[in-house]
């Protein structure tokens, strides 16, 4: 997905809602801070960040009913997908087991190609906190990504991990341990020292 077929979904969400902002959560809420830390000449960054075709879209008032009418008119197989290869999925807030108070680290995406219609997207260390609690194989090479592109850092990572509702202890100790070894890996695999 492109930043531009993120900018229709954020605008097409908004139209049909009614709402002049959503939430955007999931892999594709990277893309607008790809763009801040392009630089200029902007750089490029690796594929794996840009792979989905799908974008995870909360209405602004985690309204259940208005995440159904974005899955029916932007989701995936509908008359939106077909024509513009992308689609989004109507989704709530307890589905990112993200670290309390993400909402007021979000970035905006807006512009232009958004007709003003907000999209609140997760910020990098909240977004690597959410994936890793999902901990799921296919996340594995973004993540990694995520800290070789130097996206996050594991001292921010470390702290919020602390702060994620709805899990135990014990998941809490379990997914600090999978960040630590996660980062160690990855800090080998770059031939670097473990971060300070």
């Amino acid at each position: 997905m492109t930043e531009e077929q993120l900018e229709h979904l954020i605008r097409a969400s908004g139209a049909i809602l009614g709402d002049n902002a959503v939430l955007v959560i999931g892999s594709q809420s990277i893309l607008p801070w790809l763009r801040e830390r392009a630089g200029k000449p902007p750089r490029s960054w690796p594929g794996v960040f840009t792979l989905s075709t799908e974008a995870d879209i909360i209405p602004i008032d985690n309204d259940e009913e208005k995440a159904d009418l974005i899955d029916g008119t932007l989701g995936e197989d509908s008359y939106f997908h077909g024509s513009f290869g992308v689609y989004a999925q109507g989704v709530s807030l307890e589905t990112a087991k993200a670290p309390e108070g993400w909402q007021s680290r979000c970035y905006k995406m807006m512009g232009s190609n958004t007709c003003g219609i907000i999209g609140y997207c997760m910020h990098p260390a909240d977004l690597f906190i959410a994936k890793s609690v999902a901990n799921r194989p296919k996340d594995g090479p973004f993540l990694d990504a995520m800290i070789e592109h130097g996206l996050v850092k594991k001292g921010s990572v470390l702290h919020l991990s602390t702060k994620v509702q709805g899990i135990s202890v014990d998941e809490t100790k379990a997914l600090r341990a999978q960040i630590v070894g996660r980062f160690t890996r990855m800090e080998k695999s770059m031939g670097k020292g473990p971060e300070i």
